[in-house]
């Protein structure tokens, strides 16, 4: 049996100290940075000298509307949730988080078609633009649908099980 040498306590203490003050390793910020460099890289070679500033605009602004406008929207509304289903069902929750959530997100990533406010993807999609928000309002019912079924079998076989 041998015996290794522990690192010096104050290689330590500095390792925890950047795991506190930073959340992970000295290698995960390096691969971040790397990849940011990447993406700026590509971006620029991607896009004209103009159009860059536009998606600096674009990036910054949906990062500042989603800190400081949707997180206390959603949070509010998932308080009310906890309040309504927490005590007698918390099980229960997540069957309206998971439709409500990618309803949201269906709508984030398809609103300029949905909001039918942009007339040049109808010849690139081949499809009329008013179809894409009865198109969303559908899978938003059957993604609730499926969810309130599911929740009725987890809780008939709760209520069974308990018998």
């Amino acid at each position: 049996m041998t015996n290794t040498p522990n690192p010096a306590p104050s290689s330590r203490s500095a390792g925890l100290w950047w795991r506190r003050w930073y959340g992970a390793g000295p290698g995960h910020l390096l691969l971040t940075a790397a990849s940011l460099v990447l993406v700026c890289y590509a971006g620029l070679r991607l896009l004209d000298a103009d159009e860059w500033i536009t998606v600096v605009y674009w990036v910054v602004g949906a990062a500042l509307v989603h800190d400081l406008v949707l997180v206390p929207l959603y949070s509010a509304i998932d308080a009310g949730l906890r309040a309504l289903f927490g005590s007698r069902a918390p099980y229960l929750l997540n069957h309206v988080r998971l439709p409500a959530t990618a309803s949201a997100l269906l709508l984030l990533v398809w609103f300029p078609l949905i909001s039918g406010g942009v007339a040049r993807y109808e010849p690139a999609t081949g499809l009329p633009g008013d179809v894409f928000l009865v198109r969303w309002l559908l899978v938003t019912a059957a993604l609730f649908t499926v969810s309130l079924a599911v929740a009725a079998w987890r809780t008939l076989r709760r209520r069974q099980h308990h018998r």
